[in-house]
């Protein structure tokens, strides 16, 4: 099976997924290969994959979508960041900060997700945005302190805890929500794919990847700090389209 997924699935979601299906088909052999969730419906529609991993994909003719995960955005900051002692971040508080995000040709939807929620909670934010961003060059340039990452949290809570100079932090009131689509091309599959997208299903419903946004962000927080801290003081206190 050729699997295309994006660059912040890889901490948790894409190796969960992995698992699943080689937990079920000992014999089944995935090739991942990382794109921008952008590219991920077309490669998967010219036939150049036969599954994908994205974020908020485009709706596209030809292909079907169904949402395998939603979670909550946290946000990263350098360790010496002046909001990086707090247990979680008012979206709000994030007014006079800059965003380091991505451009928004490689993931619109869900870029528009951040843009709008900002928007709903009183302000525009400012963005700094590199193309096609190397995520080890994007994490280090938060530990100048001097910017801020958004990031879905299953791969910021992950991140932070490989890089001791970056710590990620909940954001609230409110949340923004990310949500991850299993793809795949509409017409007749194989029963590699039928066995693929089963162990995929049950991945999502072993793990609470699907309930309801409020007990989804509990459960992701719970999981996520358990025997984990920051520093010795602190903790992370379906369709055809």
């Amino acid at each position: 099976m050729r699997l295309g997924y994006p660059p912040l699935a890889s901490f948790e979601t894409l190796g969960a997924i992995l698992a699943a299906v080689e937990n079920d088909n000992p014999n089944m052999t995935v090739i991942a290969s990382e794109l921008f969730s952008a590219e991920i419906p077309g490669r998967v529609l010219a036939g150049e994959l036969d599954v994908g991993l994205a974020l908020h994909p485009e709706p596209t003719t030809g292909i079907n979508a169904e949402v395998l995960r939603c979670e909550p955005l946290a946000a990263q900051l350098g360790k010496r960041h002046h909001l990086a002692d707090a247990s979680s971040i008012a979206l709000a508080d994030l007014q006079h900060e800059t965003l380091l995000l991505f451009p928004r040709e490689l993931a619109p939807a869900y870029y528009d997700r951040i843009m709008e929620t900002c928007e709903r909670a009183g302000f525009h934010p400012h963005v700094r945005a590199f193309p096609k961003p190397p995520v080890n060059a994007m994490l280090a340039r938060l530990l100048g302190a001097h910017e801020v990452g958004l990031s879905p949290a299953s791969f910021a809570f992950h991140s932070a805890q490989a890089e001791p100079g970056i710590v990620a932090r909940t954001i609230v009131n409110p949340q923004i929500l990310a949500e991850w689509s299993i793809l795949w091309p509409a017409r007749a599959q194989s029963g590699a794919f039928e066995r693929f997208l089963g162990s995929a299903r049950r991945c999502a419903a072993h793990n609470d990847w699907l309930l309801p946004p409020d007990a989804a962000a509990t459960a992701e927080t719970d999981s996520l700090t358990a025997g984990h801290s920051d520093d010795p003081e602190s903790r992370r206190n379906s369709t055809s389209k």
